[in-house]
C-alpha cells in the first residue's frame, strides 16, 4: 500500500515537473541570452537557490550519500550540460521542428534500452503506446512538410539525436542513483551541468551588448529558479518509485504542454495535425499507465 502511495506521489511529481518544462518557452521569449547563456545560468542559479532552500530548512547535504553516489552524480549531470549543448547546435544547423523530433527520440531510446539496462519488462501494450507517442510527436513538431537544405541539416539531425542519446542516459542513469535526498542530487547534477556549459558559452557566444532590466532579470530569475531548480528537484526525486519507462512515456507531456501554451497564451496557432498529435501523445501516456486485466 506505502509503495502504490509513493508511485502516486512520484508520478504527481514527474508530471509537475514536466507541465513547469513546458511553460519555458514562454519565459524564454521575454530573455534575451543565447540559449547556451541561459542553459549556464539556470544551471548555476538553480544550484544557489537548492542550496539556499537547504540551509533555510536547517538541513545539511548528506555527503555521505553524495560520496556514495559520486562518479554517477557528476557523470549525470555532465551528461545533461552535453545534451544543453548539443541541443543548442541542432537548432543551430536545422529547424526547430526537426531538431525537437529528434531530441523526443530520447523516450524511445529509454524503453527499448530498459529491458537490458534495467530488466524492465517490454509489454505489447508500451510498445504500442511508444508508436503512438511517436507519432504524435511527429505531428505536434510540424516536420511533415520541411524540406531538407542540404548536409547541414543532417549535422542537425546527427546533434539532435546526440542530444537525445544523452538525455536517455540521463533518465538510465538516475534508476541507478539510490538512497540520497532528492535537493542533494539535483545540486550535484544542476552544478556539474553548468560547469560544463560554461566553457562552450565562452568560447561561442558574444554577452556584449546586452540591457538589463528588472523585468529581464525577474523572468531569468523565475527561469533559474522554477524551471530548474524546483523542476530537476521534482524530476529527479520522482525516479526513486517509478520505471524508466514510465519516466521516458511521461516526458511528452513536456513538448505537449508547451505546443498548447503557445497556441492559447502566445497566440501562434495551433492548427487540426497538431491538436490530433497532442491527443495521440497524451492518450498513450494515460494508457500505458492502466492497470492491465489479470487473466
Amino acid at each position: 500500500m506505502e509503495n502504490k502511495a509513493n508511485s502516486k506521489k512520484s508520478l504527481i511529481m514527474l508530471i509537475s515537473a514536466m507541465f513547469i518544462w513546458g511553460t519555458i518557452g514562454i519565459f524564454r521569449k521575454y530573455i534575451p541570452l543565447p540559449s547556451s547563456t541561459l542553459a549556464f545560468v539556470r544551471g548555476f542559479i538553480g544550484t544557489i537557490f537548492l542550496i539556499l532552500l537547504i540551509l533555510v530548512k536547517r538541513e545539511k547535504i548528506q555527503w555521505s550519500a553524495v560520496k556514495a553516489n559520486l562518479f554517477m552524480l557528476i557523470a549525470s549531470g555532465s551528461f545533461i550540460g552535453f545534451n544543453w549543448i548539443l541541443l543548442f547546435e541542432s537548432y543551430r544547423y536545422t529547424s526547430v521542428a526537426t531538431a525537437t523530433l529528434c531530441y523526443y527520440m530520447a523516450p524511445i531510446i529509454v524503453i527499448l534500452a530498459s529491458p537490458f539496462a534495467l530488466k524492465e519488462k517490454l509489454t505489447v501494450k508500451k510498445l504500442i503506446c511508444v508508436a503512438v507517442a511517436l507519432s504524435g510527436m511527429v505531428l505536434v513538431s510540424g516536420v511533415i512538410g520541411v524540406e531538407f537544405t542540404g548536409a547541414g541539416e543532417f549535422k542537425g539531425i546527427f546533434f539532435g539525436l546526440g542530444a537525445a542519446l544523452f538525455y536517455a542516459t540521463v533518465m538510465l542513469m538516475n534508476q541507478k542513483i539510490r538512497n540520497i535526498p532528492a535537493y542533494d542530487k539535483t545540486i550535484m547534477q544542476l552544478a556539474s551541468a553548468a560547469i560544463v556549459v560554461l566553457p562552450y558559452t565562452l568560447l561561442t557566444e558574444d554577452l556584449t551588448g546586452i540591457t538589463y532590466t528588472p523585468f529581464i532579470i525577474l523572468m531569468i530569475l523565475i527561469l533559474g529558479i522554477v524551471h530548474t531548480g524546483i523542476a530537476y528537484a521534482l524530476y529527479f526525486g520522482s525516479m526513486d518509485n517509478l520505471k524508466a519507462q514510465t519516466i521516458a512515456l511521461f516526458s511528452y507531456i513536456d513538448p505537449i504542454t508547451a505546443i498548447i501554451l503557445s497556441a492559447t497564451l502566445l497566440r501562434e496557432g495551433m492548427g487540426a495535425m497538431e491538436a490530433v498529435g497532442a491527443v495521440l501523445v497524451l492518450g498513450a501516456t494515460i494508457v500505458s499507465e492502466l492497470p492491465e486485466k489479470k487473466k
